[in-house]
């Protein structure tokens, strides 16, 4: 899976970098057809904005989140992340199900 880390008004550490993809590497136990994700972080006075677009085999999941705190973010966005993921993984499994 290939990510890509953006920031808007926010510098990107190389800490907050290793903490988003050690994140982001436990969604490719759910599903290994994520191809591409793209992250940003963002600040705007004082809220701290996580956003998050992943491409899987034939769809594309997008979350958002903001709270006080950037790690409190991407935790939330990564759980919302996770779930999507988890009932797109779902509906192709009922779908073949459904066929056979």
């Amino acid at each position: 899976m290939q990510i890509n880390i953006t920031g808007h008004h926010v510098d990107i550490t190389p800490p907050m970098r290793e903490y988003v993809t050690s994140k982001m590497s436990k969604l490719e136990r759910h599903s290994d057809h994520i191809t591409k994700a793209q992250v940003t972080l963002c600040v705007e006075k004082d809220r701290q904005k996580a956003e998050a677009s992943i491409q899987l085999a034939g769809n594309d999941i997008f979350a958002h989140c903001e709270s006080a705190d950037m790690y409190a973010s991407i935790d939330t966005l990564l759980d919302k992340l996770d779930r999507q993921v988890l009932k797109h993984k779902e509906k192709i499994v009922n779908r073949r199900q459904k066929i056979a």
